[in-house]
Formats: structure tokens, sequence, C-alpha cells
């Protein structure tokens, strides 16, 4: 029996999936297991030494909750993680390396006052006690409030930009000593008191960066291109292991090499669920487990094959489901957005029309973005299934006019589906040779 509360709460699109209850593996249609990777880079390969790894993909893909996965499996193997959505403490149209050192420092020292490590950061304290002096901030920061004391920093920053330019001429020209702060100061009483308790060293998963502004910096420089090549040296420094989310749109920069270089490594990429092929052939095994991430969150106690046979009381037919499914395009945020709207609109079983009335409200929408130069660009990249260039891609994929998804092949791109289905669309199609 479908428990209606539990099923709209469970179809929320702002909040990321966390805990294994509706969880679905999609690891076998994304061309493998990119969580494993991670982790066993951490747990295996450089146990012994920090390590920083980047992931990325598009918003709204998944990659938080394949970040949550990480963390319990860290967890399980004795490491003390450390994550954290850093649009909480960044503004992210305007980000500098200080803010995210800040904001570092913040969630570490607060973590290691959860769970009852004591540190004593001299140097952090009276930099930051002389920081609220600077800014006029009322507040004494001691051993017991000193990661209060920078949360309460970090937050008016977030809301005042002469706030954090103020900050930031005070913290810039400090940088490296903040490093080696927060190292000698947090991270290495840390890890040893964890090495005491015989647990491993810490990790610390920055969630959310990657959707710092596609914003230009000084000499035509994206903002990610600044923080991630031009100053990621410093990001790397830190003496734990790092996990970063990074902007998809750094995938096809110019700079790609020198990130990978700078980091000793390439940028994990999570890509979408392939509903059909990169030849247009429905993706079955794509498609099942679509299915499977709906249902589960109307029947998450039955098993697979249940829940197939308990379809009819979330939708009038599986076909309905599947429609679902394929206009979603294997976008995770988007597939529940749709199902958002049709709860919006009816309590299930969901009938066809109630969804088709909801795919031409978004269609709607998505075609109200697009001008006539976008559509040149669309269709081209349509056409030689890849995009060539910052410029391609700042307007296709990080507007999600173009999905990414990976076969043995390597990458390929398809169109958003909703926009398959417009007029505009379907006359071009119509005029392509016959291959």
């Amino acid at each position: 029996m479908l428990d209606l509360q539990q099923f709209y709460d469970a179809c929320d699109p702002t909040q990321p999936l966390r805990g294994k209850r509706y969880y679905i593996d999609f690891s076998a249609v994304r061309g493998g297991d990119i969580v494993q990777e991670l982790e066993r880079k951490i747990a295996r390969l450089a146990r012994n030494r920090p390590t920083t790894q980047l992931f990325t993909g598009h918003i709204g893909c998944g990659k938080s909750t394949e970040l949550f996965r990480l963390q319990d499996a860290l967890v399980r193997r004795s490491y003390e993680v450390v994550y954290f959505e850093s649009d909480r403490d960044l503004e992210m149209a305007d980000v500098e390396i200080s803010d995210i050192l800040l904001s570092i420092a913040h969630n570490i020292s607060q973590h290691l006052d959860k769970i009852g490590i004591a540190t004593r950061p001299t140097y952090l304290q009276g930099l930051f006690q002389n920081l609220a002096d600077t800014l006029r901030t009322p507040m004494e920061i001691s051993d017991v409030s000193f990661s209060a004391g920078i949360a309460s920093i970090t937050a008016s920053a977030k809301q005042s930009p002469d706030m954090r330019s103020q900050l930031r001429q005070y913290l810039e020209p400090r940088t490296r000593s903040i490093i080696t702060a927060i190292n000698d100061e947090l991270l290495t009483p840390a890890n040893d008191r964890l090495q005491q308790q015989g647990k491993n060293r810490l990790v610390v998963i920055m969630d959310n960066l990657d959707r710092i502004d596609s914003a230009l910096r000084s000499q035509g420089r994206l903002q990610s291109e600044y923080i991630f090549v031009d100053r990621g040296e410093q990001l790397k420094q830190l003496d734990c292991h790092l996990v970063y989310t990074i902007p998809l749109e750094l995938m096809f920069s110019n700079d790609l090499v020198r990130l990978s270089n700078r980091f000793g490594t390439n940028p994990m990429v999570l890509p979408m669920v392939p509903v059909h092929d990169r030849k247009g052939n429905p993706d079955q095994p794509g498609m099942a487990l679509l299915r499977q991430m709906v249902l589960i969150r109307a029947f998450p106690e039955l098993n697979v094959n249940q829940r197939i046979d308990a379809v009819g009381e979330v939708f009038d037919d599986i076909a309905t489901l599947d429609r679902l499914c394929q206009v979603s395009g294997g976008h995770m945020r988007n597939l529940i957005r749709l199902l958002d709207g049709c709860l919006r609109k009816q309590d299930p079983p969901f009938l066809r029309d109630t969804l088709e009335a909801v795919i031409r409200n978004e269609r709607d929408s998505l075609m109200g973005l697009i001008s006539d130069q976008e559509w040149d660009l669309i269709l081209q990249a349509v056409s030689r299934q890849d995009v060539q260039g910052d410029e391609d891609y700042n307007i296709l994929v990080r507007s999600l006019f173009l999905y990414e998804y990976r076969d043995a092949q390597g990458r390929w791109f398809g169109l958003n589906p909703l926009l398959a289905e417009t007029d505009r669309y379907r006359s071009w199609l119509a005029q392509q040779p016959r291959p």
C-alpha cells in the first residue's frame, strides 16, 4: 500500500538523497563506480599521505548522493569525514581562495568540536580576532568559540560585498600562513588524536563548489579557471584527504591539461543515466534503473519485481512511468522535478494527461530561454554529438540544453528530450538526409 506522505517526502527535488533507503546504483550504465574509485584512492592507494581529488558533473545529476555514499564507505573504514556544502558559507558569484580556506577551517573546527577533539589554534585565533577587530565585529574568539567565531565572520561576509572585500584585503596576503596554520593547528593534532583512537586520517569533502558562477575575472579568465588552475596549488596543500566538486565547464577548458597536472589526477565525471544510446535506440538497462528510482520512493520496502507489480498505485499505466523516465533524459533532479510537478496537480495514480501537462510547462519554460544563435549551436552539437570550445559548453551544457553520457566508445552528448519534442527541432530533423 502506497504511503502518500512518505512518497511526498521522498520526492522533494530540493533535497539530495541521503542514506541507502532510496538509493539505486547506476554505476553499470554510467561507465563505472566513481565512488569506488574515489574511495580506493584514499583508503588503498594513498592511505598514509594526503590526496586531492576532483569530482564533477551536471548540476543536479546526483553528485551529492554519490558523495554521501563515499562518506559512508570511508566512515566504515574508520576515517573521520568532514562533509559540507560550500554554498552555505560562500557567495558563489564571487569566490576567492581565502574564502575557501576560511570555509574549510570553519567546518573542520566545527566538526572537531562536535567529536570532542580539542585543538589550540593559536595563530588562527589571533588572526581572526585581529580580523574581527579590523572589521569592527563585536566578537571574542576564544578556545571554546573559535569555530563559532569563524562561522559568524563567514556568514556576515557572504551577505556583504564590502565586508568580503575587507576580508580578502586582510586574508589574501596571509594565504600561505593560513594554510600552514590549518595544517599545524587543526589537521596535525586531529590526525594524531584520530590515530591514537585507532582511526585513519581526516577526509574533507567540499560539495557544491561546482556551483560557482561562470563569471569572467581579470584577463578574461573564468572564475573556475582562476580558482582551480591559476591557484589550484594552494587548494591541495592541506594535510588531509580532500575531495572538491568542480564546475563541469573545466572539462572543456583549454586549461584541462594544466588542471590535471596541477592536481596530479584527471577530474572524475558523473554522467547522466542513458535513456537511449548514441544512435537513438532505447537503452533498456538505463530505463529499468530509472523506473526503480521512481518506484523505490513509493515502495522502499518492496523488491524490484514487487515494485513493478505495484506500478498501478503510482501511474495509470507503466507506459506513463516510461514516458516520465524518457523525457527526463536521465537527469536525476529533473526526473524528480517532473514527478513533483505531477504531485502538485493530483495524488497518485498519475494520469498520462497530467504528466503531459507538466511536460508541456517544462518544455515551454525551457524554450523561452533559447536564442536563435543558441539553437544553431544546439543543432551543430547534435549533428556531431560533441561540443567544442568553452563558448559552446557554457551555453549548451551548463544550461542543460545538452546532456553528457558515457558508453564503451567514450563521451557523447544528447539533446535534452524536452527540446527534442519542439516543432523547431522536429522541422530541422525532417530536413536531414537519411543515413
